[in-house]
């Protein structure tokens, strides 16, 4: 049974009972063990791992007792309640193991969980699921989470209480992290918020995310545009430690300062400007990018553009100048023109 996009999605907010089986599968093995990490803990609720209601099995393993498999679906636990056989590595040299051990289920079994890598479409295993009347197969892509699986994440923590701007900022970080880290951000919010009923804001966002790496060359590409020429040294050493290359500065100064050059030349104004920028700004960085179209003028932030290509132009060059040094020289011409 083949399961995908919404009803996939329904499917493991709320997994039928008395499943035969499961098949997830993906190329991320974060993505798809957290999915398995959830849907295991709908089957057999928060205690069923500490009441021994959870047996795993790793596919390597069944070569040395193929018996494994069924025996674990039949077997008794001791304490009452659902039970749940973890299948984790699951390859097609499994697929007769996993379709001798379906054919036999009987309600009152374990839910068979299979967990797999990436698998053709004429994978032996995957066509066994997608052919089977009860035991769905569900890909899990790289795609990042919807608006909707954010307010679900956010619901099981027990925060409801979301603005628009907070979700749009939620949609955008979960773009930017990886699944394991946006989980733990949620987690944090929780943390953070515990007690209160105000609705969640940007700023209490912002507070919780992790500083990427992404984020602190959007901090010194601020500092920048800002004209904040004390707080650049300490920045460029820190981004510069962290081994960003010169040419990805460059690329995103570029890219900065061609969003603030069209913000300030926008018949709208700058606020309707960075409305209508691509890949969109949201949150407290279109606020501060709002506040530096306000503060430039046309004729320097072409200057400052005719600058960055010219650096850019220069690094991609055969020029044997220190390429670090080329591009810091100009993001420090930058901020002082934004004094002046």
């Amino acid at each position: 049974m083949k399961l995908t996009g919404a009803a996939a999605a329904r499917f493991l907010a709320r997994p039928a009972p008395d499943l035969p089986g499961v098949l997830l599968y993906g190329g991320d093995a974060m993505r798809v063990a957290l999915k398995r990490q959830d849907l295991i803990a709908l089957l057999i609720g928060a205690e069923g791992e500490g009441e021994m209601r959870l047996t795993r099995i790793d596919a390597s393993d069944l070569r040395k007792d193929p018996a494994a498999l069924a025996d674990a679906l039949r077997a008794q636990g001791f304490f009452p309640g659902p039970r749940t056989v973890l299948l984790e590595g699951a390859t097609d040299t499994a697929t007769p193991l996993v379709q001798s051990a379906l054919a036999d289920w009987r309600k009152g079994d374990a839910t068979l969980v299979v967990t797999a890598a990436v698998l053709a479409p004429r994978s032996s295993l995957r066509k066994f699921f997608e052919d089977h009347g009860s035991a769905p197969c569900i890909g899990i892509y790289d795609d990042p989470p919807s608006s909707e699986e954010i307010a679900q994440s956010l619901a099981k923590v027990g925060l409801r209480n979301i603005g628009r701007d907070a979700m749009t900022d939620l949609v955008a970080l979960a773009q930017a992290l990886d699944p394991g880290d946006f989980r733990q951000t949620i987690e944090k919010i929780s943390l953070y918020k515990h007690g209160d009923s105000t609705p969640l804001t940007c700023d209490e966002i912002a507070l919780c995310a992790p500083a990427t790496i992404e984020a602190e060359v959007d901090d010194l590409l601020h500092i920048v545009a800002e004209g904040r020429t004390g707080a650049f040294g300490p920045m460029m050493q820190r981004i510069t430690g962290q081994g960003v290359l010169p040419v990805t500065l460059a690329i995103t100064a570029l890219r900065h300062f061609r969003t603030l050059y069209a913000a300030k030349a926008d018949p709208g104004g700058p606020a309707a400007g960075l409305a209508r920028a691509r890949p969109p700004v949201q949150g407290p960085r279109r606020d501060r990018m709002l506040r530096q179209a306000q503060a430039w003028q046309v004729p320097r932030l072409e200057e400052a553009l005719r600058q960055l290509v010219e650096t850019d132009l220069s690094l991609r060059s055969s020029s044997r100048a220190p390429a670090m040094a080329v591009i810091e020289r100009t993001l420090i011409r930058l901020a002082r023109m934004a004094q002046t």
